[in-house]
């Protein structure tokens, strides 16, 4: 299958674009700018230039290819909706497949249960824009269109892990918003890779999937990981919600949500079953861990 991967030199879209291209598929990825190029080459991935902000140059590109594989992002909705509508438009009618990545936060809190892409959603105010464009991509005619929503992805010292590291690593201590008690739906990065190859090839139209393994983790022991991990010993410290929002704006909010969920779907359609260490483990002897 021909393949153009958005964000192919992300952090979700690298290894997206690397386990399709393992798998024998023939992948391309969309290169912005010379660096973009140069990363994605350094990869073995053909480059095709391209910027979210050129929706009619991208619409234009689609066309050669038998699969669209979306981890891109500006996290904006002025650039993210009409990039991805451009391109749906140019899709529709035609059979080919459209792969989009959302997010957990789409649901917003869990308050407590264990949710599933069926339960109601109630997005944070960071990705609030993004229920809309899952829709879209749903809805669109004659399309194969799938939405995958990813927990918090960790592994290859990356993601939003790292920055606890990295806070335990400047400040001696792993800092987290909020209280700590709040969980977090987790994801190995090679295991959500292996369910995007398991989608592109196998998923219905109009599949919408889940990507966490495991039981969701409590924050303050995520940090206390990290904090072992980054050589701080398990140092731990509360940033207040209220104060992290004057520097991270909605961001903080979403980090202090509580969630956990189920990927029955995942696991029982596609015969997805994550092998990786888990969070805890990866945190404090694996890829983020001092040497």
């Amino acid at each position: 299958m021909k393949i153009l991967v958005t964000g192919a030199t992300g952090y979700i879209g690298s290894a997206v674009a690397g386990a399709l291209a393992k798998a024998g598929h023939q992948v391309k990825g969309l290169a912005r700018s010379d660096d973009a190029k140069r990363k994605l080459e350094s990869l073995a991935i053909q480059p095709v230039r391209g910027d979210l902000t050129d929706a009619a140059g991208l619409s234009a590109l689609v066309q050669d290819f038998d699969a669209i594989v979306w981890t891109a992002t500006a996290n904006s909705e002025a650039v993210d909706a009409p990039a991805v509508a451009a391109v749906l438009d140019k899709l529709a009618g035609t059979g080919k497949t459209f792969l989009y990545t959302s997010g957990v936060w789409v649901h917003g809190g869990t308050r407590g249960g264990v949710a599933d892409e069926d339960s109601p959603l109630n997005a944070a105010e960071l990705v609030a824009w993004r229920p809309a464009v899952e829709k879209r991509v749903l809805a669109t005619q004659g399309i194969r269109g799938i939405v995958i929503r990813p927990g918090i992805v960790y592994g290859r010292g990356g993601g939003i892990p790292g920055m606890l590291g990295s806070s335990a690593r400047e400040g001696g201590a792993a800092r987290f918003v909020g209280t700590g008690e709040n969980h977090w739906p987790v994801v190995f990065i090679d295991d959500l890779a292996d369910l995007y190859v398991r989608a592109v090839e196998r998923a219905s139209a109009g599949t919408t999937l889940l990507a966490v393994q495991g039981p969701s983790f409590k924050v303050k022991e995520i940090a206390a990981a990290a904090s072992e991990g980054a050589g701080a010993g398990g140092k731990t410290v509360a940033w207040p919600l209220e104060e992290a929002r004057t520097q991270f704006g909605a961001f903080a909010d979403a980090l202090a949500l509580d969630q956990k969920f189920s990927a029955r779907r995942a696991e029982q359609s596609l015969g997805w079953a994550p092998r990786g260490p888990s969070i805890i483990e990866e945190l404090r002897s694996g890829s983020y861990a001092q040497r």
